[in-house]
């Protein structure tokens, strides 16, 4: 008998975090708390969702979002039904907006609706779009004339699959597009066996961080990396794997990140500088025990001083290179033991 071709799908990478932690907790902010096990259930009625709305293997699904659970299930949900996952970055340019959803031929474009007004005004110029679904926190749905759906209210109705569907592991999974700072924005795709590969690699160099921290099953996780930047880093992958507690802040607002890393006592994050600056330089993080928390910085050099007023707060941190050509993890910077000894200054 041949070996088993066993293919390297990101539904098992969904599979393995719900059988390890069942009960395991994601949070969105302070309105929504569940379990891995909800959390899967729910990406078997969104699959069975796409499907119904006539999304096929292929077609893109475009995503305007802040970070949330939500989020964290069309990561798993639309690739996993053979769709491709493009995640709009809702920060370029409107010239640049309209060019990547129209090279893309986005065939669904799900919008949180703080978006809803860059929405209105691309929409005219990205004909291949034939369904709009609604992304909202408040309980009264916005009415929003075009819209065809609103994200709850279409898992409520779906028929869930049983599963998701096998398929080869050289499938398209995600697109992306670069900031367009060299010209037009540059589209990058990643097919299911390189987001796997990449999630396993980078499991295996946090996991050995050493000094740095390390990172294990007893975290607990917040992205502070945009998720429609090159899959937060794909760092969101490897926490479902691990079966970590996950802690999704929405939109970025000093108040609610500190709030969620006292109150859920978040371990590690990722972020670009700026964002570690606006929070070490909050007022009240000087009133807080941050020694638990360790944070990979990435996207813009480290800067001395911006890492020394991290640590003398108790923040672990330490850098992080990558490309979003490379999915995006290259290199996590290590101390050499006989580095251990040097002054901090």
């Amino acid at each position: 008998m041949p070996a088993f071709d066993y293919q390297l799908l990101l539904k098992h990478l969904l599979t393995q975090g719900v059988a390890w932690a069942p009960d395991q907790t994601i949070v969105y902010r302070d309105q929504v708390r569940y379990t891995y096990t909800a959390m899967y259930q729910r990406v078997l009625r969104l699959g069975g969702a796409l499907q119904a709305l006539g999304v096929k293997p292929g077609m893109r699904v475009g995503v305007i979002e802040w970070d949330s659970h939500r989020y964290l299930e069309m990561y798993f949900g639309i690739p996993g039904v053979g769709a491709v996952l493009h995640t709009i970055n809702p920060r370029l340019a409107p010239e640049d907006l309209v060019y990547t959803v129209a090279h893309a031929e986005d065939d669904v474009l799900v919008f949180h609706e703080d978006f809803a007004p860059l929405v209105e005004r691309i929409r005219a110029r990205v004909p291949t779009i034939r369904k709009y679904i609604l992304l909202t926190d408040k309980p009264d749905k916005p009415d929003i004339k075009w819209v065809d759906a609103e994200y709850e209210e279409l898992l409520a109705g779906a028929q869930p699959l049983s599963e998701l569907p096998d398929f080869d592991e050289n499938t398209l999974a995600t697109q992306s597009y670069t900031t367009g700072t060299t010209g037009q924005p540059k589209g990058v795709y990643f097919t299911q066996r390189q987001l796997v590969l990449h999630t396993l690699s980078g499991g295996v160099t946090l996991a050995g961080s050493g000094n740095s921290g390390g990172v294990d099953k007893h975290d607990v996780y917040m992205p502070l990396t945009p998720m429609f930047h090159v899959h937060a880093w794909g760092v969101p992958y490897l926490m479902t794997m691990m079966g970590v507690k996950q802690v999704y802040p929405g939109k970025y607002e000093p108040e609610m990140l500190v709030k969620l890393l006292m109150r859920e006592q978040v371990t590690f994050s990722h972020c670009v500088p700026t964002i570690l600056q606006m929070i070490v330089s909050a007022p009240v993080v000087q009133k807080l025990d941050l020694s638990k928390w360790k944070v990979v910085i990435g996207g813009a050099r480290l800067p001395k001083g911006l890492a020394l007023a991290a640590t003398k707060l108790g923040i672990t941190v330490w850098a992080g290179y990558g490309m979003s050509e490379t999915c995006p993890i290259l290199t996590l910077a290590h101390l050499k033991p006989y580095m251990e000894a040097w002054d901090a200054d």
